[in-house]
């Protein structure tokens, strides 16, 4: 992404991954994630990078915030950063505010949010904007704020109206936003954090599910603040966890078609806990089980055969947006819930459908700046497993693909890097699989101005 301004082969990486699980095993998964981001930002050599995370902290923030203290000083200093010398931190640790909840409530507490933004050493061209005095300001040195967000001037933060959601008492789910300036071309880039499903018995209920309606009210909301009147237009990337699943209620009738149903009632309210889908024939052989938080399928290839191609019809929660946002199309499977369990290999965990939650998605500006410059780009999307790597550009010509190891990654997360190249530029990819989601954008043309584009999928386990 750059201006007319901007030396060719200015690169942008965007990276956006769900983090809680990484405090409950600094020892094992922080250690492990940390190493393959490491190799991605090795791999890509970005100038400006973004990196976008959500639960930071874990489910309990006031026991793991020695283990975050380390997970930040270890970025801001490690051997594999070192050419980045400024960066900005931004972190929600304002956990004992009365606002939200108090100590004694913490573990029922929805984690943070924590955006991250380092520039390389050979970066000059960029600043960032100050919400308050409604400049752009010079970034220099390494700076990390946290606690009290909301009073710093280089972000907007904001949390969604508790009436959103009220399942979730002390929710801290909403949106962190900071603008840079890079070559002349300013872009918004928010960090977003959607409601999830509490139950899949009441997902599965109606079509679309009343939680699809929650995550379409609060990523309305969002739009609304970043476009309103308070500040001059930008092109926008919201990248982060959006929680989207798929439309619950057809894709159990669609895998259950020839099934019947039993329905099995707490002995004392008569509730409905657990739903049992059976084979007509076969020896009655049950091929699904739904509770609260299971969702059990006899046959999991399903999501992963030809990258869940058959699914994508139920991935239906961004069409509403149709107008207001764009994203690259899917090629790759669900990557939502994956077992963090590494004898597991790539078993989905059984308790919600798999489905693509983590993206990355731009506004109509950034669209159009992607598309005069498609013809030179290309895409690597990294999955669970190892690199599936299109040669071709994104009208599918001249594509190959290539699969790594079956290694485990460190987390139930899923990376897609969208790179766009000068049309000599050879593409490499590294056989491992990286951790984190990822985008990139190298600058096209100098006289096309550009800016990063991305998309990005993963997973939380809720």
């Amino acid at each position: 992404m750059a201006g007319k301004a901007a030396a060719p082969g200015t690169a942008v990486l965007l990276v956006t991954a769900n983090v809680g699980s990484l405090f409950d095993d600094p020892e094992n998964l922080q250690k492990n994630w940390l190493r393959e981001f490491y190799q991605v930002v090795h791999a890509h050599r970005p100038h400006f990078l973004a990196l976008h995370c959500q639960e930071f902290g874990g489910k309990n923030y006031e026991a793991s915030m020695s283990h975050v203290d380390k997970f930040v000083r270890e970025l801001l200093s490690s051997d594999a950063m070192t050419e980045y010398s400024r960066a900005r931190v931004y972190l929600d640790e304002d956990y004992k505010s009365q606002e939200h909840f108090t100590v004694s409530a913490l573990p029922s507490v929805e984690p943070a949010l924590g955006s991250f933004y380092f520039l390389h050493e050979s970066l000059k061209n960029i600043s960032q904007f100050d919400f308050k005095a409604k400049k752009y300001k010079k970034v220099t040195g390494k700076e990390i704020y946290s606690d009290t967000l909301e009073s710093t001037p280089m972000l907007e933060k904001e949390k969604f109206p508790q009436d959103y959601f009220p399942e979730c008492k002390w929710s801290r789910k909403g949106f962190i936003r900071t603008r840079w300036c890079l070559a002349d071309c300013a872009f918004d880039l928010v960090n977003i954090h959607l409601f999830h499903d509490a139950s899949n018995l009441v997902a599965w209920e109606t079509s679309p599910s009343v939680y699809s309606g929650i995550r379409h009210k609060a990523l309305g909301y969002v739009l609304d603040r970043i476009i309103d009147q308070r500040f001059e237009k930008a092109s926008y990337f919201v990248f982060g966890d959006f929680n989207f699943r798929l439309d619950s209620k057809s894709v159990v009738e669609t895998l259950c078609t020839k099934a019947t149903m039993q329905t099995v009632r707490a002995a004392d309210t008569n509730e409905v806990v657990k739903l049992i889908f059976r084979e007509s024939d076969n020896d009655r052989k049950v091929m699904l089980q739904l509770e609260k938080k299971l969702f059990d399928y006899f046959n999991q290839e399903v999501f992963r055969d030809d990258n869940g191609t058959a699914l994508l019809e139920f991935d239906k929660e961004l069409s509403v947006f149709k107008d207001r946002l764009y994203e690259l199309d899917i090629s790759f499977p669900p990557s939502y819930p994956y077992s963090e369990d590494s004898s597991q290999g790539r078993q989905y965990m059984n308790t919600r459908c798999p489905a693509w939650c983590d993206r990355v998605l731009m506004s109509p500006s950034a669209k159009e700046l992607i598309l005069r410059s498609e013809s030179e780009e290309k895409v690597v999307t990294y999955d669970h497993i190892g690199p599936s790597v299109c040669m071709g550009d994104h009208k599918g010509s001249d594509a190959s693909a290539t699969r790594g190891p079956p290694a485990r990654p460190p987390c139930s997360t899923r990376s897609h890097v969208l790179r766009q190249l000068h049309r000599q530029a050879r593409l490499r990819a590294t056989a491992r699989r990286p951790a984190p989601h990822v985008a990139s954008a190298p600058d096209g043309a100098p006289d096309k101005p550009h800016i990063p584009h991305c998309r990005v999928c993963s997973c939380d386990i809720k």
